[in-house]
């Protein structure tokens, strides 16, 4: 497990349950180089024997679950694939690190969840939402795919959802998403984290090895599809209409538009 934490914060708001804030709400959570290192080492150093932990709990900071990648760290790519390939390998590392993880994860998401921010939501093993909270996959905007979310949004919400979010760029309300399966309860923005704290409580009370093997069942056919949408994206990457989407929405930024 990482030493020290700069992308989120580590808290235990009841024994057992481990809550993993991302801390970047000035960005609103926006996922670059050192968020993704960070959610895979912290996955992957999960339930161990005699850490006590039994069950986790993902939410933002502020104002934001997560705004997706950050588009600063899309112009530092260059479109160059032998650049784009191993970063787009962290990113499905990280989110599929949350699927294997021993044990179970709830996403608790508040406010916005853009394109990997709705992803990191499929890649959880049960999801409540504030009812501000907005999904949406904002990747066709700069002329991409969600790399992720087309290889597990099929089994989450089925195809019809996937291609409505992924080709459109649209956003859903929190009913919405709860319609499409994406989430499994709605409540107050202001009873979201005592409510996700205390479905957390519940699971961690439950036989420890009963829980895994569940998990561990549900998840076992999570690994297929990858390398394509990794080939896929990574050429995404290089296209003109890409870069010239990056390009704007960095100058439009700067200018306060």
């Amino acid at each position: 497990m990482t030493a020290e934490l700069t992308r989120f914060t580590r808290t235990e708001p009841h024994p057992g349950v481990l809550q993993l804030t991302m801390s970047r709400p000035e960005k609103l959570n926006a996922m670059d180089q050192a968020w993704f290192r960070e959610l895979r080492e912290v996955m992957d150093g999960l339930g161990e024997e005699g850490d006590g932990i039994r069950a986790v709990i993902i939410t933002g900071a502020g104002r934001a679950f997560s705004a997706g990648g950050d588009i600063d760290m899309f112009a530092g790519l260059d479109g160059d694939v032998h650049r784009t390939r191993p970063h787009l390998r962290r990113v499905y590392d990280a989110f599929h690190a949350v699927e294997r993880c021993a044990l179970p994860v709830i996403a608790a998401v508040n406010g916005l969840a853009y394109g990997g921010g709705t992803e990191l939501a499929l890649a959880c093993d049960v999801v409540l939402a504030g009812r501000s909270a907005r999904f949406a996959f904002k990747e066709p905007a700069v002329g991409l795919m969600p790399g992720f979310g087309v290889v597990r949004g099929p089994a989450v919400m089925g195809r019809h959802w996937t291609r409505y979010l992924a080709l459109s760029g649209r956003d859903v309300d929190a009913e919405r998403a709860e319609r499409a399966g994406v989430v499994q309860e709605v409540h107050p923005d202001e009873s979201l984290l005592p409510e996700a704290v205390s479905l957390a409580a519940e699971i961690a009370s439950r036989p420890t090895l009963a829980v895994r093997c569940a998990k561990a069942f549900i998840n076992r056919d999570t690994d297929g599809g990858f390398n394509e949408s990794v080939e896929a994206t990574a050429l995404l990457f290089g296209t003109e209409e890409h870069r010239d989407a990056v390009k704007a929405f960095r100058e439009s930024r700067a200018s306060g538009a």
